[in-house]
């Protein structure tokens, strides 16, 4: 035990002696818990905003719309610079992101979803061509960013989040989708929930208490749970858990261990359930000698950020792995 206990020291020291600020900023507040004021916090805080690659990120969310979406798991779309910018714990109030959050919140539907420039396709059973609208697989992660950067005071990001918890249904979030979609939806049935979707509204709920042990939060979870469950019968809209799924990749864009493994463990009522504790050791067993983790898959889009990178140990997948193992363990 004692052994365990200096090796988890030294590791989270390998965390703050990364030169990623990110990984050291989010190991301060999440892992050593200390207050946003100790100057340690600060420091890093400070050298993240002005690190070149988060400045990169942030011209990146800067040129949104950027281009219509043609596939939701495009990691290179400014999408997915909000949602990791968010992730690192940039506030909407950080130089150079306010114009960004001014031109996502400029187009919300009437539904209360923040709207994304998408490329639809008739074919797919809809409207044919370029348009601002919204679906289950992409307004949530716009949601879960602008709650994350601070904006829960907001009146339009709390119309968000009330929207996005009024389309749970008994078996969680489906394929849903703007009303002038028609009958567009994805691969799979109707009736069935769509696990991604299940995961960016699970994400949304667990940035507000009141919602964490919710009837909503619940029905997610267990979606995600059965999946794992019964791996080995059926997909669901095309999202299989294979050996690609349990392959450690980051950014969050798209359905992988990682990404469904740190949206769980926000939900502390899953804890003691063997399914979740499979799918924790699936992971942890990926650790090296030194209890470090390297990424498995990548985003090229990515490439020169530690976690798109297999050939060395990932400082911020590494922290990504212990924060999951420290809110089971404080629970």
């Amino acid at each position: 035990m004692q052994k365990n206990y200096i090796d988890q020291k030294v590791l989270v020291q390998w965390l703050i002696d990364s030169d990623e600020p990110w990984t050291r900023y989010r190991t301060y507040v999440d892992l050593l818990q200390l207050p946003v004021d100790d100057p340690d916090v600060v420091r890093a805080r400070e050298e993240m905003l002005a690190h070149p690659q988060v400045q990169e990120l942030l011209a990146t969310a800067g040129s949104w719309p950027g281009y219509a979406l043609k596939r939701h798991n495009d990691a290179r779309h400014p999408l997915y610079a909000f949602s990791t910018l968010a992730d690192f714990g940039i506030r909407y109030d950080d130089p150079g992101l306010r114009p960004a959050v001014k031109k996502v919140l400029a187009h919300q539907s009437t539904e209360g979803a923040f709207q994304t420039q998408v490329r639809l396709y008739k074919q797919f059973g809809g409207l044919d061509g370029e348009y601002w609208t919204w679906m289950a697989c992409d307004a949530p992660t716009l949601t879960y960013a602008l709650l994350a950067m601070g904006m829960e005071g907001d009146s339009r990001v709390q119309q968000a989040a009330d929207h996005l918890l009024s389309q749970v249904q008994e078996n969680g979030w489906r394929c849903t989708s703007a009303p002038e979609l028609g009958t567009f939806h994805g691969p799979g049935r109707r009736e069935d929930p769509c696990p991604i979707a299940n995961v960016y509204a699970l994400k949304v709920l667990s940035l507000r208490a009141e919602w964490v042990s919710s009837e909503a939060a619940q029905r997610g979870t267990e979606t995600l749970l059965w999946h794992w469950e019964h791996q080995g019968e059926r997909k669901m809209y095309l999202f299989g858990i294979g050996t690609d799924f349990r392959k450690l990749k980051y950014p969050f864009v798209w359905y992988d261990i990682l990404h469904v493994t740190d949206v769980l463990s926000r939900f502390p009522f899953v804890y003691d359930d063997p399914r979740f504790q499979e799918i924790v050791r699936s992971i942890t067993g990926q650790a090296d000698g030194d209890g470090r983790y390297t990424a498995t898959s990548m985003y090229r889009a990515w490439k020169g950020w530690s976690f798109a990178d297999k050939k060395w140990p990932s400082p911020w997948l590494t922290f990504l792995v212990l924060r999951i193992q420290k809110r089971i363990s404080t629970n």
